[in-house]
């Protein structure tokens, strides 16, 4: 979202926030001084008489951002959540459920850089329950184009999508959204937005996309299987695709092809997935920095090297590694 739709769209906490001292110091710094950098918050924690090392400081500071009380005006911390040393750090100083910050480092940590602020200036005033719900509803189409009550349900919507259907209606007879049978299988309830609908029939009858080649984060909108559509059968009978986090789906035509789990280690197919160049498609990812080294040890359950994958694997640039096929990002 961005910033001046926060108020309509960022939903009210559900949990009791952090009341501990640390957090408090932290809270009251921000209140008096505005938006500040990781020295002076580690400041005001010492200045409280309270420990003051990173760890402590960093794990009472995205508290508070779980809690949706302060935020910061780089996505830099949030990445520096996702990477293998800062899921170590997470486990060793795990204090809540839920993901704890980065690895630390000597000018501090790489989950602390940035920013710092408290989101009540973001959230005010307080819209109506009316507007909120058609911000919301208006997201949703953004997002999707064609809104399903499948992709609401799997969106989490606050009500369903029953939740969202007046308001739909409503756009609709503003003539906003158009409501149709617009995919097939997903029930009549459809609404899409008008440019949406008319990009549809244009590839339908161009016809030349059939075979377009596309890599997606398996939890992207655009990937559709898990979601609004059940997944189809992989090669492997025991294969179980997910919409997880760091997985990735190679699609073509809108068809999947080939699934990567996550990590990377294990690739799972689909019902015609040779006519499909699923091994340069995740190549791909590798040329373009999503990974620094891919290796691919099985596919479909079974020791790559034992599969005739291997080949098409070397064709796309992969080599033989310790586990399996290898393929390393070319800095130069």
């Amino acid at each position: 979202m961005f910033r001046d739709q926060a108020a309509l769209l960022v939903p009210d906490p559900t949990d009791e926030p952090p009341a501990e001292p640390i957090h408090q110091a932290i809270l009251d710094h921000l209140t008096q001084r505005g938006a500040s950098f990781w020295p002076d918050l580690q400041k005001a924690v010492a200045d409280a008489g309270l420990p003051y090392e990173d760890q402590p400081v960093l794990a009472a500071l995205w508290d508070l951002v779980w809690a949706g009380l302060v935020t910061n005006d780089s996505l830099a911390p949030l990445r520096a959540l996702g990477t293998r040393s800062g899921r170590r750090t997470a486990g060793a100083a795990q204090r809540s459920r839920r993901g704890r910050p980065g690895r630390l480092a000597r000018t501090g940590p790489p989950a602390a850089a940035g920013r710092w602020s408290l989101t009540t200036p973001l959230l005010e005033p307080h819209p109506a329950p009316t507007e909120a719900a058609h911000a919301r509803a208006q997201q949703l189409l953004d997002r999707y184009g064609v809104l399903t009550r499948e992709a609401a349900l799997g969106e989490g919507a606050e009500g369903g999508f029953a939740g969202v259907y007046p308001l739909l209606q409503a756009l609709e007879d503003r003539g906003q959204v158009r409501r149709g049978y617009f995919v097939a299988g997903l029930g009549a309830a459809q609404f899409a937005l008008p440019g949406a609908v008319d990009r549809l029939r244009a590839v339908r009858e161009r016809g030349d996309d059939a075979g377009e080649v596309l890599v997606l984060a398996a939890t992207d909108p655009a990937q559709p299987y898990g979601a609004a559509v059940g997944w189809p059968a992989t090669t492997s009978p025991g294969g179980r695709p997910a919409r997880a986090a760091g997985a990735f789906v190679v699609m073509a035509g809108g068809e999947p092809a080939a699934y990567l789990e996550r990590g990377g280690k294990s690739v799972l197919t689909f019902a015609d997935h040779e006519r499909v160049d699923w091994p340069s498609a995740l190549a791909a990812l590798v040329d373009r920095g999503r990974f620094r080294t891919l290796e691919i040890a099985k596919v479909d359950g079974e020791p790559v090297t034992n599969t005739d994958h291997a080949e098409r694997l070397a064709a796309a640039g992969f080599v033989p590694g310790y586990r399996g096929m290898i393929r390393r990002h070319d800095r130069r």
